[in-house]
């Protein structure tokens, strides 16, 4: 709600006339200015509630998992060699590490006993796992005031 206030100022003006030196007339003319003094008052127009709620709900997820397996394979070479292999070698994803012994016969030779062929195969599974998530919920009521 507003007020209005209303503030009235006079003034006087006086004028001297002088016809002969001897005549002295004095006028008095009011003169009025308004004034406005405005005032604001806050009201209450309604009120709101609001209130939260938080609820939790379990749930189950498949998470990927992964792990290296690593297949270990011989093979039997059994051949005589004359110079000595690499001691380990790479056949695309596959690391072969040579296997040597010495064999006594008339003449010493090497001789290739096996290869064992080592392949690393990626393997994924998934793994149910159980969370809880929690989630909030906002509610907004406004209450009127008439």
């Amino acid at each position: 709600m507003e007020n209005w206030k209303i503030f009235a100022e006079s003034k006087n003006i006086t004028r001297e006339a002088t016809a002969d030196k001897q005549s002295v007339e004095a006028t008095t003319v009011p003169v009025v200015a308004e004034q406005l003094q405005v005032n604001k008052q806050q009201v209450e127009t309604g009120k709101v509630n609001i209130s939260k709620k938080v609820t939790s709900e379990e749930i189950t997820v498949d998470v990927p998992v992964v792990r290296e397996e690593v297949v270990v394979e011989k093979k039997p070479i059994n051949q005589y060699i004359d110079t000595v292999p690499p001691a380990v070698r790479q056949e695309g994803d596959t690391t072969i590490v040579s296997v040597v012994k010495e064999v006594l016969v008339v003449e010493k030779r090497l001789m290739l006993v096996e290869e064992l062929h080592i392949t690393k195969h990626r393997v994924e599974t998934t793994v149910p796992t159980t969370e809880i998530l929690r989630k909030e919920e906002v509610e907004i009521n406004r209450v009127t005031k008439l």
